[in-house]
């Protein structure tokens, strides 16, 4: 079991709505927002394991009680609630159904048996009911006046969220009608939802510990909702002192904002890295614990939000090199293109710092030093970037304090030696992906310009194998050796697609023949060359000099 879990189960729909249990969705949590995609999906999944006489399972399901029978939702809203409008939509019909007199008196008993076993008691006093789930502050009301108490819903005035709980109710209630006529139909079909969905069911006894069950599974690829958890309790505590609905109102369109900004699944990245531009580094691990100890007023909460919101475009604007921001600053676009293509985040909270504390040529120069260190740590020594995280976080509290940055701090524990790095590259090979061939792509251009001061288009040139992928007879070379070579840098050249088109596997004196016609200098001066085999000497001298040519490009 995992830290921080107080139970685990795996429960169907009827027991977790029975023995008088009771969910809340916390008051800052997401609106519904299920749309005719989600719903249509749940009534086939459900139609086909009636079919199959099987079980649906519905995911995790991760509740926060400390009494055992009233429960937070802290993931799983979305779901639990999209099952409860389908039962109430399987209580309307059911109301509706033809029949004589006494048919219809026993329908509508079990209808109401229906109700309060899966929804809640109806008061038929005041039309109103008391349900075992509980929406948030947006929707709850639409939901307890409308859809439980199944009165009729207003077409005008609705929300966004308001819309899509009556337009799944009126989707369901379209489903069930063409899909069953009689009442014994109806009566199986609840049958098998309620017994035989379910899910896993995993409950905490705090937030804390949620959080850590939402940082383990996602890291095991389960994507539940973090940052949903972050925004509750940074809400909670700014309403701590019972605000004023406009003050509340502010908070949640400052959230909107973020959360658009950065596409609500990059809350909880985005805000280690905000966090981190201004304290000492931590681990996505310690995000939760950390804002719970640092954040404990209203006041705290409300600047937490402001000062997130004024680095959020920022954070996106680095991650997106195509931003407008960078369009008068194509140096730091092109440099922003290739630290997404090596794919490496540790310095994105010193570039945020940087961006708001230096002028644009000093951040322009220090983001061009970030790429050489990444190059030669990260692209060419393939050490453990999580290294780099400390040194780039001083620096970015430097910057903030001061406004400035040393260099020598920059190169410190992380510049990799000249030594290292020419030895590391004379053996550096790129196995066969889209992201290595762009990588290998940007090395040989980048030495063609050092060398020749050629400019070549690298996005229309292709990556060209000396020693193809899988030669032919005409290449007398052992498999084992094919296999130590031909991903080698020093194998690799230039060439232009339609050139390399036809090559295929052909030997290496045809090759030779197109090289001689190529306009990429490096690949006709191996295409004019004397050398008549291509051997596993001539790949090792090739890169060995590549290796000394590099050495001197990316230098700081």
């Amino acid at each position: 079991m995992m830290h921080g879990i107080k139970n685990t189960s795996n429960d169907t729909f009827s027991r977790l709505m029975g023995n008088g249990l009771r969910y809340n969705v916390p008051k800052y949590q997401r609106d519904y927002s299920w749309d005719k995609e989600q719903w249509s999906d749940l009534w086939y999944d459900v139609l086909q394991m009636i079919e199959d006489q099987d079980s649906h399972y519905m995911g995790y399901l991760v509740l926060q009680t400390n009494d055992d029978k009233n429960y937070q939702i802290i993931d799983g809203q979305q779901r639990l609630t999209t099952l409860c409008i389908l039962i109430l939509a399987v209580v309307d019909y059911l109301k509706k159904l033809p029949g004589t007199e006494e048919e219809r008196k026993a329908n509508e008993m079990r209808a109401q048996n229906i109700h309060t076993s899966y929804i809640g008691n109806l008061d038929m006093l005041s039309l109103t009911s008391v349900n075992k789930l509980v929406l948030n502050r947006n929707n709850d009301h639409f939901y307890k006046t409308y859809l439980s108490a199944l009165q009729k819903m207003p077409k005008r005035g609705l929300n966004a969220s308001e819309k899509l709980l009556k337009t799944a109710f009126e989707s369901f209630s379209n489903y069930l009608s063409k899909k069953f006529q009689k009442t014994e139909e109806l009566i199986n079909f609840v049958d098998n939802l309620v017994n035989n969905i379910f899910f896993t069911v995993i409950t905490v006894t705090d937030e804390l510990n949620a959080f850590k069950v939402f940082e383990t599974l996602n890291a095991r690829g389960v994507q539940l909702s973090s940052s949903d958890l972050l925004k509750n309790y940074i809400f909670s505590v700014a309403n701590s002192n019972d605000l004023h609905q406009t003050k509340l109102d502010e908070l949640e369109n400052i959230w909107a904002e973020i959360a658009d900004i950065l596409k609500d699944n990059q809350v909880s990245e985005f805000l280690r890295f905000y966090w981190n531009c201004t304290h000492k580094t931590i681990r996505k691990n310690q995000l939760y614990k950390t804002i719970r100890n640092e954040i404990k007023t209203p006041e705290a909460a409300f600047s937490l939000l402001r000062n997130m919101r004024t680095k959020a475009d920022i954070f996106m604007a680095l991650k997106n090199p195509s931003d407008e921001l960078w369009r008068e600053l194509p140096d730091v676009a092109e440099n922003l293109h290739l630290l997404d293509l090596f794919n490496v985040v540790q310095p994105i909270p010193l570039l945020m710092t940087a961006y708001a504390n230096l002028p644009e040529k000093k951040f322009s120069s220090l983001l061009a030093k970030i790429i050489i260190i990444t190059f030669r740590y990260n692209i060419i020594c393939g050490k453990n970037p999580n290294e780099q995280e400390n040194v780039y976080n001083k620096i970015a509290l430097k910057i903030e304090e001061t406004k400035s940055f040393d260099i020598e701090e920059l190169k410190s524990g992380i510049y990799i030696s000249d030594e290292e790095f020419e030895q590391t590259f004379m053996y550096k090979e790129f196995v066969y992906t889209t992201r290595n061939n762009k990588i290998a792509k940007y090395i040989l251009g980048k030495i063609e310009k050092f060398e020749t001061s050629a400019d070549v288009d690298t996005t229309i040139s292709t990556l060209e194998h000396i020693l193809p992928d899988n030669p032919n007879e005409t290449w007398d070379w052992e498999d084992i050796k094919i296999n130590q070579f031909r991903y080698r840098l020093g194998n690799m050249t230039l060439l232009e697609a339609g050139k390399n088109k036809d090559l295929g596997n052909a030997s290496f004196a045809e090759k030779k023949e197109v090289y001689k016609t190529s306009t990429v200098p490096m690949t006709s001066k191996i295409g004019n060359s004397d050398i008549e085999e291509w051997t596993e000497e001539n790949i090792e001298i090739r890169q060995r000099e590549m290796a000394k040519k590099a050495k001197g490009i990316w230098k700081i």
